[in-house]
């Protein structure tokens, strides 16, 4: 059966909105503690801390589970055999729940050793809050995998909405900490209530999508057994799906690793950006991508030259949908970082002087940001296929080049171009996207032999990144303007002159230059004609009319109605 691209469209939908709402508050939540911790020591112990029990969640969480549960779950219900289906997703439940449990127990007793292993410069004060903070955010991110059975069930059904709104919740036990406790503790005490928030947003988040999953389920009986051929399956896909994960936070570990070896603020700061990096990635990738596996998994049930059609248009389709969103967005970090991390993150004690720095974080991580968005659908395709060793491989190539190249930019590169040390942070995300460059390249290229080419052409993608540039350029230009008009002068804290933001508030000329881009990006795709954004300002038409015709009708004698 052909894509539906409404269907396809829809479900991405319902998952960006339920990112959307996740990731803003999840903005709110940096937001605060930019504001109540900055750059300080503190902070850095907490990206550090959170480091590190994230590794539980990413190797047994949501993407495991999509490459591993999701195909056999979504092929068996696709199949009429519901009840093996819900055998399958208890056998898994009773699986996860005693891995996660062992996981977390052994977490707990060698936080020291794996604080020393992610933070090695990290000494001290900082380190034994580091160590506190782990012992602490165990717990709550073994019930955050748990959390990702339940997606793993409620997007198998076509359910999207709660499970990618549910991190609201989550976000919001952490703001309530944070605010409650604002003013009355210092900063190594904020953080340590911030981490109970964290273990309490993780029950909330897991129990609020408990009931819906269970009412899908036919039946509920967890288990350990291994007996069932399909719970076979699952595991046979598990063990290379977190062979990937893992590998991928390995990547993750040396990026805080390499970057405590320059200052703690090098930390905090990569942390601050690195959120605001992933939000595109999260918002449009992911959605896409987890909107899209399910029925990718029903076009790849079967080996035929027609599933093989069928899977390399979704494929083609959400492709392109990605790259519209993902290119001004790599534009815009790469123009406008500065003034997206000062309207983010900028009051209290995160100055002027870090939205900077973050920004050239984000020009690093501006260059990989196609790549790395685009390879989640070839690694969704790779899933659906029930193939999770081909994304392993190219992983652990990505992670190794990465990690070498890391060092150099990192460690090296800064001395030897005469750069102050600190700048060596830029490296981190520069070095990522490279290599994420080229997993996606391999990626492509593995599964264009294994089910034949699409029928994507260039010229999308050249109207699109033409657009964004131009979008680009006159977002720069209002920005330049506004210096020129309300900059004071500046000096970059590593030495020499620096072009600063306008030294007016960041909410009065960041609206201002980012809509600007918008709006000159939206014209430009629009009048080239190309689909996304087509669909888009129909879509505002379409309101705007119905707005129009409601207040007419509101506002006409009531005898005329």
């Amino acid at each position: 059966m052909p894509p539906s691209r409404s269907d396809s469209g829809r479900n991405a939908t319902l998952v960006a909105a339920g990112i959307l709402l996740s990731r803003l508050m999840g903005l709110v939540r940096q937001k605060l503690f930019a504001h109540y911790l900055g750059s300080s020591a503190a902070a850095a112990a907490f990206s550090a801390a959170m480091r590190i029990p994230n590794v539980l969640q990413n190797l047994l969480g949501e993407g495991v589970l999509s490459a591993s549960f999701i195909p056999v779950y979504a092929g068996l219900r696709s199949q009429r055999q519901e009840a093996e289906a819900s055998q399958v997703a208890s056998a898994v439940f009773g699986l996860l729940t005693l891995l996660t449990s062992v996981m977390v127990a052994v977490g707990m007793l060698a936080s020291p050793l794996l604080v020393d292993a992610i933070a090695p410069g990290y000494e001290g004060a900082t380190r034994e809050l580091t160590v506190r903070l782990v012992r602490i955010l165990f717990p709550g991110t073994g019930v955050l995998v748990l959390s990702a059975w339940c997606l793993g069930v409620l997007n198998s059904h076509r359910r999207f909405f709660l499970s990618y709104a549910a991190p609201v919740l989550w976000n919001g036990c952490i703001i309530a900490a944070m605010v409650a406790f604002a003013g009355r503790v210092d900063a190594d005490q904020l953080a340590v209530i911030a981490a109970y928030g964290v273990v309490a947003g993780g029950f909330v988040q897991f129990g609020v999508q408990v009931p819906t999953t269970l009412r899908l389920l036919q039946r509920f009986a967890p288990t350990v057994s291994v007996a069932s051929a399909a719970v076979r399956q699952v595991l046979r896909s598990f063990l290379p799906a977190v062979g990937a994960r893992g590998v991928v936070q390995i990547s993750a570990w040396l990026d805080t690793a390499y970057a405590s070896l320059i200052t703690e603020r090098a930390v905090a700061v990569l942390s601050y950006a690195q959120t605001i990096s992933l939000l595109p990635v999260s918002l449009f990738g992911m959605a896409i991508s987890a909107a899209e596996l399910p029925a990718m998994s029903e076009d790849a049930a079967g080996a035929t030259d027609e599933r093989h059609a069928a899977l390399r248009a979704r494929l083609t389709a959400s492709l392109e949908r990605v790259l519209f969103f993902i290119a001004p967005s790599a534009v815009a970090f790469a123009a406008l970082g500065d003034v997206v991390a000062a309207v983010l993150l900028q009051s209290g004690r995160f100055t002027p002087a870090d939205s900077r720095f973050a920004w050239y974080i984000l020009l690093g991580a501006a260059v990989g940001l196609t790549a790395q968005t685009r390879g989640r659908l070839y690694s969704s395709a790779f899933f659906a296929l029930k193939d999770t060793r081909t994304p392993l491989k190219f992983a652990v190539v990505r992670v190794t080049v990465g990690a070498v190249f890391g060092y150099v930019a990192v460690r090296i590169l800064p001395g030897r171009l005469g750069l102050p040390a600190e700048l060596g942070a830029v490296g981190v995300t520069l070095t990522t996207g490279v290599s994420a460059w080229l997993e996606f390249t391999l990626l492509r290229a593995a599964l264009r032999r294994r089910i034949g080419p699409g029928t994507s052409t260039l010229a999308p993608q050249v109207r699109i990144w033409g657009a964004a540039l131009v979008a680009g350029a006159a977002g720069l230009g209002v920005k330049l303007l506004a210096v020129q008009r309300f900059g004071a002068v500046a000096v970059n804290e590593w030495g020499g002159d620096l072009l600063p933001p306008p030294a007016v508030a960041p909410l009065l000329f960041a609206p201002v230059c980012l809509g600007v881009f918008g709006v000159v990006y939206f014209a430009i795709t629009g009048a080239l004609g190309v689909p996304q954004a087509t669909a888009v300002l129909r879509r505002l038409r379409r309101r705007s009319t119905a707005t129009q015709s409601q207040s007419r009708s509101n506002a006409a004698p009531p005898g005329n109605r």
